[in-house]
């Protein structure tokens, strides 16, 4: 179980320089200059990465592990994400989601998902609910829900601003909020709101409310699809200039493009120039998401599958299209997801740190991941495949 890792440029996501990681089961051992191996007596797997880019592995905090979407019918419910479209794409870290669907899409459902796509090898954690208010959870509670089972870690995604939405007043959203606040601290977790956040040209009024009127902070909140259109992308904006978490979704088609959504490469730059930290901005995939199109009336007029693939090739776009160096546009899917959710062993390259390792090719193509130690991509080719993957 000792993997050395020779000659990558390591980006913890700071630069490091030229080193050599020593992985020791699934932490990552030393971090060293050079790390000699002993002539005998240890059983070491040596990897060369020279001309390669060592990063953190990437977290996907939004993902609908069991599927979604719906919204054109029961014929049009998405599928269940399998293991290597995650790790293909680098992606060592899931946090699964239930959205429009509250109904078919159960709690019990997510949670046994994440403990499966563990068991295949990754780590994936969920968060409690969807759309809807009343929040549906597992236990009955919020706060038990967060405190008692080990893999959710926050609530969402709660809709706002958006005609799929239950339309939560700001006393609503309050309680979710206090809810979900008191179980975190209480569990040690993130505890935060993940918030669904529509066309709608209430933007982010109902949290700002929330903000405004109770003790609660602007960063127990986790709002998301902020660069969905032009005008809620300046609303992002100025809420990110008050302090709050700004997080892009990469999943698109030509037609929310052409439709005014901001790329997501094109965003990052804007919202750095606009004097927005980089540690309030994340990435997410929606993955396994419909994509629905709707006409003037609200009726769906077209619908595709959001792609967790779309993850880090947004963040490849951002480093060699908009010139963010690598070190900066890789923290929005690395160490700010983990921040932002409390996973104190992801998202940084660090002695003791959860061995999630990928190794990137001169053209910032995704070569090598490793997951918890464990060899899961080598030369772009899946070494382990999920249960039921040919």
């Amino acid at each position: 179980m000792l993997t050395l890792i020779r000659n990558g440029e390591v980006f913890s996501p700071r630069y490091f320089g030229k080193k050599d990681l020593l992985l020791v089961g699934n932490k990552i051992g030393y971090i060293s200059d050079k790390i000699e191996v002993p002539n005998r007596f240890v059983n070491i797997n040596v990897i060369d990465a020279e001309g390669k880019k060592i990063v953190p592995g990437f977290i996907d905090a939004h993902v609908h592990i069991i599927g979604g979407g719906g919204e054109g019918s029961f014929r049009t419910r998405t599928p269940e994400i399998q293991l290597t479209q995650a790790t293909l794409a680098g992606i060592t870290t899931l946090v699964g989601v239930i959205g429009t669907d509250g109904t078919t899409r159960k709690m019990a459902s997510l949670v046994a998902k994440a403990r499966a796509l563990e068991e295949e090898g990754i780590t994936c954690y969920v968060q409690t609910g969807s759309y809807q208010v009343p929040v549906k959870t597992l236990t009955g509670k919020i706060e038990d829900d967060i405190i008692l089972i080990d893999k959710i870690i926050g609530v969402g995604e709660i809709a706002i601003a958006d005609h799929r939405s239950s339309q939560p007043t700001p006393e609503e959203l309050a309680k979710i909020a206090s809810a979900a606040r008191i179980g975190g601290m209480l569990a040690g977790k993130g505890g935060i709101v993940n918030i669904h956040v529509g066309d709608s040209m209430d933007h982010l009024k109902v949290i700002e409310q929330v903000v405004e009127q109770t003790d609660i902070p602007i960063r127990q909140f986790y709002p998301t699809h902020i660069n969905r259109n032009p005008h809620l992308f300046e609303a992002g904006i100025k809420y990110a200039r008050r302090g709050g978490y700004v997080d892009f979704t990469t999943s698109t088609i030509p037609q929310f493009l052409k439709e005014g959504e901001v790329k997501c490469s094109i965003g990052l730059k804007r919202m750095l120039e606009a004097g927005v930290d980089i540690s309030q901005i994340t990435f997410t995939s929606d993955g396994q998401a419909s994509l629905p199109q709707f006409d003037e009336n609200g009726d769906i007029a077209g619908l595709k599958v959001g792609k967790v693939s779309s993850l880090y090739k947004a963040v490849k776009e951002a480093i060699l299209e908009e010139s963010i160096p690598l070190e900066t546009a890789i923290r929005v899917i690395t160490q700010n997801p983990a921040a932002i959710l409390k996973l104190k062993q992801k998202g940084v390259i660090e002695e003791g740190k959860d061995a999630d390792i990928v190794l990137l090719d001169r053209d910032y193509e995704v070569d090598t991941v490793f997951a918890m130690g464990q060899l899961m991509v080598e030369g772009k080719r899946a070494i382990v495949k999920g249960t039921f993957e040919e």
